[in-house]
């Protein structure tokens, strides 16, 4: 994959291809191993080790300032928290801090998170096409553990097994630098947190709500 990398980049940039036709071509491309090598080709930065350890350097400070917000969004988050007392699965606890960050950067969790009861397959299946980027999770009733964690692009599982609700996250956000892609519309305040703040990537242009974040974090 290494040696064909400038040609895939070439064609990824310039030709823009679907995501179906381009899963098809380079089939290699879309596993976690070369999901991780193919950032670290673009990025020099590697994605799985930093992201994680980024993630849980900040999740206490995190956990401080979502704990502090008030009104219904606070709430919101309050029940999210709640979760982490339930179980010690540090899996668990990074979902629960990951979209405890959407709902405190006034983005949905749920349009994103698409959770589905293993007994309903085929509903799951037809909302999946018509999601246009998200992170599939089914569950079976009662369990906190997923059965199944995906990644959707294009209405294509362009991934499937990734054994975690933040692996899931993590690889999204590598296919999206190895296709390039542009940030979720629903989600683009979270994205660029992680690319600017957990990644350090391009960190000199922040947006404004994660500026004042970035000052609390650092405070």
């Amino acid at each position: 994959m290494e040696k064909t990398f400038s040609h895939r980049r070439r064609e990824v940039v310039e030709q823009r291809p679907m995501i179906e036709e381009f899963k098809n071509r380079w089939p290699a491309l879309f596993q976690q191993s070369e999901i991780n090598e193919e950032f670290l080709r673009i990025t020099t930065k590697p994605l799985q080790s930093k992201f994680m350890s980024q993630l849980d350097h900040f999740s206490h400070k995190l956990m401080q300032i979502f704990k502090s917000k008030g009104g219904v969004k606070g709430q919101r988050i309050k029940e999210v928290l709640a979760k982490i007392d339930l179980c010690d699965d540090i899996d668990i606890r990074r979902e629960c801090i990951l979209r405890s960050l959407v709902i405190y950067l006034n983005e949905d969790p749920d349009t994103f998170f698409k959770e589905y009861l293993a007994s309903a397959t085929e509903d799951a299946e037809r909302d999946i096409a018509l999601t246009v980027m998200g992170i599939y999770i089914i569950r079976r009733d009662g369990d906190r553990q997923p059965e199944d964690v995906g990644v959707v692009i294009e209405g294509i599982k362009v991934l499937s097994n990734v054994d975690s609700v933040i692996m899931g996250v993590i690889m999204m956000f590598g296919l999206i630098y190895a296709l390039d892609l542009s940030f979720p519309d629903n989600l683009k305040y979270t994205f660029e947190f992680f690319q600017k703040i957990l990644m350090n990537l391009d960190g000199h242009k922040l947006n404004t709500k994660i500026q004042q974040l970035k000052i609390k974090l650092f405070a």
